[in-house]
């Protein structure tokens, strides 16, 4: 395993958990790669590649914060409220040197702080000075995401650094301008800064918002009580204050007659990448992974390889984590080797793999989770049922206690571990968008 290393930088390992023995016409190898990063040094200054800094040199990131401010955040007023509070203590979280801005979101957007098409750049004056123009915020017109979206690339990229990030709260729908709109937005920004997303209330539409997390690499949430936001605000400028690594890919290289199934984030949430595939030479594919931290995630890498005869063994794929350059190459900060061997040892050819067997069902339980959760909106109680129960006994087989006290909230459990249950009659309805909004998270297998 390679490592990538050098003072005050952060320093990456892929571990790759798997059974490599398939029986005799076997072609199908599955495998968890835990990519760990550590020893950054996150209280110092933020580093990135492909400008690798010390701790106590300039931090290189920027932040916009995007408030909505449509006529809904007066319904009730403390939303607005709660929301100019919870914006202050971010803007208090972000640290000395870092670049920030702060968007007022309607169907337009507007620059709050420091105007101009500019970024300010953070100390004990600015801070204070982007809370006094917070003060000056009040609710009025619609929601169009897309174009707050564009608004913050324009000024994020106006900083030379390499750390971009967004932060993102709405109250309501995105009725003001189309879904194509948006998605065109999120495809014009995918890749140029991550975003974390958060809803506030329940007016919100719960796919809106983790969509526009999903496809920026961010995290989403539900805050359904506007007091907790100063909270989750101050905790996710934290995280974002605590990433000193840009723009990270899995690279995954596969030998000739090896097909890639699929490859996904499986910890802290499950998160699809097969399709942002970019082609990085011959028979080599990255997929964005976005900023990290100290940090660990899992990934499930899924290939099928051509068929062998017993005894033989082969490389189904290699993992690397890389950066690039500016000469337009890659570092890497990592590897991992994922094998095949073919048995006719019954025993060890057919025992999973725990990580693989854990992960493949955390996919399901979000899987399942979405779809009796579509169902009960559809009138569907057959089917609502039975994907539900269906969710509790993975959540109860797994140890996802997070999830299954969500689901609890919506179902009543007669047997988890059967996964029997009845619809709740009535169901608060931030119940019922937080575990959809919070489907995706995980649990890491049990020591």
């Amino acid at each position: 395993m390679a490592n990538f290393s050098k003072s005050n930088v952060p320093q990456f390992s892929v571990d790759v958990y798997q059974n490599e023995y398939l029986p005799e016409g076997g072609r199908e190898v599955n495998a968890i790669a835990t990519v760990t990063s550590t020893g950054g040094g996150t209280v110092g200054a933020a580093v990135s590649a492909p400008h690798l800094y010390s701790a106590g040199q300039t931090p290189d990131a920027a932040v916009a914060i995007m408030v909505d401010c449509s006529g809904s955040m007066d319904y009730p007023p403390t939303k607005m409220r709660g929301a100019r509070d919870a914006t202050s203590a971010a803007i208090d979280a972000v640290r000395d040197g870092v670049h920030f801005a702060v968007i007022g979101g309607t169907h337009v957007a507007k620059e709050v702080y420091p105007g101009n098409g500019r970024l300010a750049v953070a100390d004990a004056q600015t801070r204070e000075q982007a809370k006094q123009a917070l003060r000056k915020l009040s609710a009025g017109g619609g929601t169009a995401i897309g174009t707050w979206l564009r608004l913050a690339d324009r000024l994020l990229a106006s900083a030379d650094v390499s750390i971009r990030h967004g932060i993102v709260l709405t109250d309501g729908r995105n009725e003001h301008e189309s879904p194509e709109d948006l998605q065109a937005s999120l495809d014009a920004c995918a890749g140029r800064f991550t975003c974390d997303a958060r809803g506030v209330g329940t007016d919100w539409e719960v796919k809106e918002v983790t969509g526009i997390a999903s496809a920026l690499l961010g995290t989403a949430d539900i805050v359904a009580d506007p007091a907790g936001l100063s909270a989750d605000f101050t905790q996710m400028m934290e995280a974002a204050m605590g990433k000193e690594v840009a723009d990270v890919s899995l690279r995954l290289w596969t030998p000739m007659g090896v097909e890639i199934k699929f490859v996904k984030q499986v910890a802290p949430t499950v998160e699809e990448l097969t399709s942002r595939r970019t082609e990085a030479g011959p028979r080599a594919g990255d997929y964005p992974t976005g900023s990290w931290g100290d940090e660990s995630r899992d990934y499930h890498i899924c290939v099928e390889v051509p068929g062998a005869d017993l005894g033989q063994e082969m490389l189904a794929a290699r993992v690397s984590l890389i950066v690039p350059q500016p000469d337009g190459s890659a570092q890497t900060l990592s590897q991992g080797l994922v094998r095949a061997v073919w048995t006719d040892d019954m025993t060890a050819s057919t025992s999973i793999n725990p990580q693989v067997a854990h992960y493949t069902g955390q996919a399901e339980l979000a899987q399942v989770i979405q779809q009796g959760l579509d169902a009960r909106k559809s009138g569907d109680i057959d089917g609502a049922t039975a994907k539900l129960g269906r969710a509790v006994q993975l959540a109860s087989a797994s140890g996802n206690d997070d999830t299954a006290k969500l689901l609890s909230k919506v179902v009543d459990v007669v047997d988890a571990v059967a996964g029997t249950v009845r619809l709740k009659a009535r169901v608060a309805e931030a119940d019922e968008m937080t575990l959809e909004t919070r489907s995706t998270k995980t649990v890491r297998v049990k020591k």
